[in-house]
C-alpha cells in the first residue's frame, strides 16, 4: 500500500475467523464521501486501535459498523452474518453488540442500575433480578456500586462514562464499538475510564476503539489503524507503526500528533 494508491478493497489482515468484517465499504453524507472503501477486519479477543485525524472517518466507520449508518457501498459482516444486507433486523444485531460514544448518552431520567439493566431485561429478555444482579456486580467492579440508585446527574464525567461502558459489557456483547470515549473528560478523569478498558481488554473483549490517546494505543491495542480522509492508509502492530511507519502520511500525522 502507498500514499498515492486508492482506496485498499482488501485488508492484509483479513481472515476468515474474522468476528467483524468491513469489505470495501463506502459510505458520503451529501456529495462528501466520508468512508472510500475501507476494509477491515476484528479477530476474537484483538483490541484495535483507530487512529487518525478528526473528520478522517473514524466515527462514521464506527456507526456503520454498529449498524448506526447506513452504507453506500461494500459489506460489513458479524461472524458469517452479511448484516449490511438491508433485509436484516438491525435490533437484532445491534443487541449482539455494545458501543460507547464520546457524550454517555445515560437517560436522565433513569437510575444507573437503570440505564445497565435497561438492555438487558428489554431486548434480551433477562430477569430483572438477573440482570441486577450482573450490573451490580459490575458497577461494584468499577467503583459505582454506591451510585447504583443514583441519576446520572450526580456523577462526575469519568463515573458516567464508566457507567456507560458497564451498560455496553452487561448484555455480554461479542464486540465492544468504542468512539473517542474520554474526548468529553476532563484530563484528571481519562486515566480511570482507559483503566477500565485496559482491564476489559486483558480479559480478551473483542474491541474495536478510535482513540486519540496514542500511549494507550500503542500500550494496550494488538494493532493499530490508521485512517486518512477515509481511507485505511497503514496498519500494524502498535511496536511497528508508531517506532517504524512505512508511509508518508502516517508519519506526518504521528509527528503532527507529538508536536
Amino acid at each position: 500500500m502507498t500514499d498515492t494508491a486508492g482506496p485498499c478493497a482488501e485488508s492484509p489482515y483479513a481472515s476468515a475467523s474474522a468476528l467483524l468484517r468491513a469489505d470495501d465499504v463506502w459510505k458520503s453524507f451529501g456529495e462528501r464521501d466520508v468512508l472510500r472503501g475501507v476494509s477491515l477486519t476484528l479477530a476474537p479477543h484483538e483490541v484495535v486501535a483507530l487512529i487518525g485525524a478528526s473528520g478522517s472517518g473514524k466515527s462514521t466507520l464506527l456507526r456503520c459498523l454498529g449498524l448506526l449508518e447506513p452504507i453506500d457501498d461494500g459489506q460489513i459482516f458479524l461472524g458469517d452474518e452479511d448484516i449490511s444486507d438491508p433485509r436484516v433486523d438491525g435490533n437484532r444485531v445491534r443487541a449482539r453488540l455494545g458501543a460507547v460514544f464520546q457524550s454517555y448518552n445515560l437517560f436522565p431520567h433513569l437510575s444507573v442500575l437503570d440505564n445497565v439493566t435497561l438492555a438487558s431485561r428489554v431486548v434480551h429478555r433477562i430477569a430483572k433480578k438477573d440482570a441486577e444482579a450482573r450490573a451490580l456486580g459490575l458497577l461494584e467492579r468499577v467503583g459505582l456500586a454506591g451510585f447504583a440508585r443514583s441519576h446520572p446527574d450526580r456523577l462526575s464525567g469519568g463515573q458516567q462514562q464508566r457507567a456507560a461502558i458497564v451498560r455496553a459489557i452487561a448484555t455480554d456483547p461479542e464486540v465492544l464499538l468504542l468512539d473517542e470515549i474520554t474526548s468529553a473528560l476532563d484530563p484528571e478523569l481519562v486515566g480511570e475510564v482507559l483503566e477500565l478498558v485496559r482491564a476489559l481488554a486483558g480479559e480478551g473483549t473483542t474491541i474495536l476503539m478510535a482513540t486519540h490517546e496514542m500511549a494507550f494505543a500503542r500500550d494496550v491495542a494488538d494493532r493499530v489503524v490508521f485512517l486518512d480522509e477515509g481511507v485505511i492508509v497503514e496498519e500494524g502492530s502498535p511496536a511497528q507503526l508508531f517506532a517504524a511507519p512505512r508511509q508518508d502520511r502516517t508519519r506526518a500525522f504521528l509527528a503532527r500528533f507529538s508536536a
